[in-house]
């Protein structure tokens, strides 16, 4: 019916815009927090560690115990956005879209309000706060993500787009600090965003299915509610064989086919060394993210104003995330369209061209670790570019990896575990952070030529799946 489908393609662009503008706004802001800890320390957060004589009115000197304290809050926060996505995928797989959206939406406006009644006498707020912000974020990703399988061939695009957009939300803070520096009190700019979750439950309802997007879609597939009714359609049997009524899984037309386990996937080659590959990148991104300002103030000499000027730098090349990501999914995507070679499936296909993206994505992150491991403060601008980039092909990249390497129905489970597992060795982060404190006393030059070295380990990825691929082609 023409009338039905051109509703459904306006509903479709519908969702896919507002959660393009979700994952934008909100979804990965403590990624932005240099630029939220400039306004902490301009508002006194932390300031009792400090020595009177290292903290003084107009500057942003502060101390070590003080960035200290900074550094591990992020760490902590940081590590519950990767390792609470195992139990929170759980949540998605098994009680559906609603649900999840549900939760994290709780949680996510649970931080903001703490951060809003936080001050200098309640620093202590900012540890569950901004754990609340990551976990809430993350989930604002995930159930966001499947709106790519109603783009058909366009699917890893979508994901990547979205995973972009994740990335740039942390100028979110950047935001929060320019507004600031005009007057506009932390606590004001948290309590509106507090109010911000109206819209998220709006699109819950309206925008977004019950349970799940299938892919591919079935005929004549509906999801989300007009007027107060639930579009569904007739009960299916879901993968683990109980028949349930699940409007969003299509039906099995073709034979029996023996479902991969979970434990199966976990143990893969595949899964292995791609959790190897997401780790070892992510730390170096994290360390990055979590020392940039006590960085900056080293190479600026504590200079308030030059300090400023480069982390508001590094804030706006975040919000280039969202442009660059969607260039990792033309990369997996180009092969759509064209004929496959003779017996190929498109599993097979879709596996064979994420060889390129994986490399790309390894070679970024060695370039962006050179850069900054060498402490040239003009050089930095160039690190900034570099990290963006690579951050957006990194967690774009994964996300699509996991969506064409293994079934669909284990998607949230895979994505939840390859993220809890990499948040452990994201741990690291702070055991580097101890050394170049008390060991290298503030210098950090050889955990960055550590980190560059360790970054080499994530082209083993890329030349396992392209051999994988060859065995796979000379088998057929």
């Amino acid at each position: 019916m023409p009338g039905s489908e051109h509703k459904f393609g306006m509903r479709r662009w519908l969702t896919f815009a507002t959660g393009l503008v979700e994952c934008l706004c909100f979804a990965g802001a403590i990624f932005g927090w240099a630029s939220l800890v400039f306004v902490l320390k301009e508002d006194g957060y932390f300031i009792s560690l400090c020595d009177n004589s290292t903290a003084t009115n107009g500057t942003q000197t502060g101390c070590r115990e003080q960035d200290s304290q900074f550094s591990v809050i992020f760490t902590i926060a940081s590590f519950m956005n990767n390792f609470l996505t195992l139990p929170t995928g759980y949540l998605y797989d098994t009680c559906g879209t609603t649900v999840a959206r549900l939760f994290g939406i709780s949680v996510y406006t649970m931080g903001t309000l703490m951060v809003a009644f936080s001050s200098s006498a309640l620093a202590v707020l900012l540890y569950p706060a901004l754990s609340f912000l990551a976990v809430g974020g993350i989930l604002f990703l995930i159930t966001n993500m499947q709106v790519g399988n109603l783009f058909g061939s366009r699917r890893s695009t979508i994901i990547t787009l979205y995973n972009g957009a994740f990335d740039s939300s942390s100028a979110l803070f950047l935001v929060i600090k320019l507004l600031h520096e005009t007057g506009i009190s932390l606590r004001a700019s948290f309590l509106f965003l507090s109010t911000c979750s109206v819209i998220h439950l709006l699109r819950t309802f309206f925008l977004l299915p019950r349970k799940f997007i299938p892919y591919p879609l079935p005929d004549n597939y509906t999801y989300g509610t007009i007027c107060g009714k639930s579009e569904t359609s007739i009960p299916e049997v879901a993968a683990n064989g109980n028949a349930e009524p699940i409007e969003e899984v299509p039906l099995n037309k073709g034979a029996p086919v023996k479902l991969e386990s979970f434990l199966e996937c976990f143990k893969s080659r595949l899964f292995l060394l791609h959790l190897l590959w997401l780790s070892v990148m992510q730390l170096r991104h994290y360390l990055f993210i979590g020392t940039l300002n006590p960085m900056l103030q080293g190479l600026t000499e504590a200079k308030s104003s030059l300090v400023s000027q480069y982390i508001n730098a590094f804030a706006v090349t975040q919000l280039c995330g969202v442009l660059c990501a969607p260039w990792n999914g033309l990369i997996m995507d180009r092969h759509k369209g064209k004929p496959r070679a003779a017996g190929e499936t498109e599993q097979q296909a879709d596996l064979r061209a994420s060889v390129a993206s994986l490399a790309l994505t390894a070679l970024q992150c060695v370039l962006f670790s050179i850069c900054a491991a060498i402490p040239y403060l003009p050089l930095q601008y160039l690190t900034f570019i570099l990290q963006v980039i690579n951050r957006s092909f990194l967690y774009g990249g994964n996300a699509a990896f996991l969506s064409v390497a293994f079934p669909p129905y284990l998607f949230g489970r895979m994505y939840g575990t390859v993220m809890a597992l990499s948040a452990i060795f994201s741990l690291l982060q702070y055991v580097c952070f101890t050394v170049v404190d008390t060991v290298l006393d503030g210098d950090p030059s050889y955990v960055n030529i550590g980190l560059v070295l360790l970054s080499l380990l994530a082209f083993i990825h890329p030349v396992s799946v392209y051999l994988h691929c060859k065995r796979t082609s000379n088998h057929q």
